[in-house]
């Protein structure tokens, strides 16, 4: 039986969260920030790298594999191409200032690019992704993961589901594609478990190498189903050497011979749309598109095309109104451990 979500207001998360970083010596502006941002990814609809994941956050904190005080630092220059090292902070903090370079570089020179080694997860990618439309900046972001998929062929896993993201600017609401080269990340795939229901298509391998709707036969051996099958995995590789190479930092390989998924590299490309002087032309060519997607009959009654970006607007808008779904167990366990 589907346990019923409690609902939960954002200013209540924000102020529990920010309390709970508190409590583990996050500076005040850091944990402000962070808490911000789980919260940003709930009321998105993406409990599964939002308020699902606060726990997990929590025991790399007491672990020490994610330094409290520590954070991203410029490591080398080549002109509007950075590399940074994390130190290994905490990924939100450390991919929001990559993404805020980037953004400077871009306005700079027309585009900028920050490589990123040494850090830690950066939650949900998309964040960033509308940080950079915010500023008025398209962007194409993406990193690398442990190994958690076949490679097209294989039994046992040697590819990550390096998420990857693209957003544009757009007055009536930012596109922004954000994804894991998985049919779903495992992030998602708990989530599914937490609700005891069925992937809504196969997601994965079960421990008898057929693939599987079922959350706990996929998360038993976390080998995922690469979108696109053998396009997705070729994607996935590309990726994870690109993320590695402009970094200068650790491949899934490397990350995969870690006791915790840590050391990650990531990419952060924005390009600045105001140096080409044609904003009105821009934004007509972006509704043309939009406007010819929506156009189109639906296969089923009352069902609808989206660009991407444009569910996360109506569920944000959702949640802000009526509350954010949260699986009560969680929230009781972030509660705790938010208590003094």
């Amino acid at each position: 039986m589907t346990e019923k979500p409690i609902l939960i207001t954002s200013q209540e998360m924000q102020k529990v969260l920010h309390r709970l970083f508190l409590k583990y010596n996050f500076t005040e502006e850091k944990a402000q920030s962070m808490a911000d941002t789980f919260t940003e990814n709930s009321l998105a609809g993406v409990n599964s790298h939002g308020i699902n994941r606060v726990p997990l956050f929590i025991k790399y904190v007491k672990e020490g594999v994610i330094q409290v005080d520590a954070e991203a630092e410029k490591a080398e220059t080549f002109g509007s191409i950075e590399r940074w090292d994390g130190n290994l902070g905490p990924g939100i903090i450390n991919a929001k200032k990559c993404t805020n370079r980037a953004i400077e570089l871009a306005k700079l020179h027309g585009m900028g690019l920050v490589a990123l080694r040494n850090t830690n997860h950066w939650m949900r990618g998309g964040f960033y992704g509308w940080q950079a439309a915010d500023a008025g900046c398209i962007s194409i972001l993406f990193t690398n993961t442990l190994p958690n998929m076949p490679a097209w062929g294989g039994k046992d896993s040697r590819i990550g589901n390096n998420p990857f993201i693209v957003s544009i600017p757009r007055k009536n609401g930012h596109v922004v594609l954000d994804m894991a080269i998985s049919q779903f990340s495992f992030g998602k795939i708990k989530e599914y478990k937490l609700k005891n229901q069925k992937l809504p298509y196969p997601g994965g391998w079960d421990e008898n190498d057929e693939l599987s709707d079922d959350p706990e036969k996929i998360l038993s051996k976390e080998r995922g189903l690469p979108i696109g099958y053998w396009k997705g995995s070729a994607l996935s590789i590309i990726l994870d050497m690109l993320a590695t190479l402009l970094s200068a930092g650790d491949s899934t390989y490397k990350i995969g011979l870690k006791e915790y998924e840590t050391g990650i590299s990531q990419v952060f490309l924005c390009i600045y749309p105001e140096i080409f002087n044609d904003k009105n032309i821009q934004e007509k060519l972006l509704n043309e598109i939009i406007d010819f997607t929506h156009d189109v009959e639906p296969m089923q009654p009352g069902n609808k095309t989206y660009y991407p970006g444009e569910r996360t607007l109506l569920t944000r808008a959702k949640n802000l109104k009526e509350g954010i779904p949260v699986n009560e167990a969680i929230w009781n366990t972030v509660l705790e451990l938010a208590a003094s």
